[in-house]
């Protein structure tokens, strides 16, 4: 189980900042696509529900595998996911359904996201390798 090597303090991915802070982000996105226009239902809504669920899905079910190396894995999913939603919302501003103030604070989130999946990739890298 992937928790037996992650930090002592941390019994489940629920306690993990970053699947929280990927919840949170998913909310976010959530609630702002609610006022897309339905014709984007299958297009760009659908795009933006997928990638942003990804996102802590992933860091979940790598916390739920045997290995490190399946956990690596899954988290470099989640950072796939995580540029894969950066692409689709600067895609909603471009064509105007976000403004430039909503797209650079979920840029800011995603950053931050993206920061703690590469350190938690290489904290638990050099983990692997004692």
């Amino acid at each position: 189980m992937a928790n037996s090597f992650c930090l002592e303090k941390i019994s489940s991915y629920r306690d993990l900042n970053v699947w929280k802070k990927s919840i949170d982000l998913t909310t976010e996105i959530y609630n702002t696509i609610q006022d897309y226009p339905e014709n984007e239902k299958y297009g760009l809504i659908s795009q933006i529900c997928r990638s942003s669920v990804s996102i802590p899905s992933n860091i979940a079910e790598g916390w739920g595998r045997v290995s490190i190396k399946d956990f690596i894995r899954f988290l470099n999913i989640a950072k796939g996911s995580l540029c894969e939603l950066e692409t689709q919302l600067i895609i909603s501003k471009n064509i105007g359904l976000i403004s430039e103030t909503q797209l650079s604070e979920f840029l800011k989130e995603t950053e931050i996201i993206s920061k703690m999946i590469y350190n938690m990739i290489k904290s638990l890298k050099s983990r692997d390798e004692k």
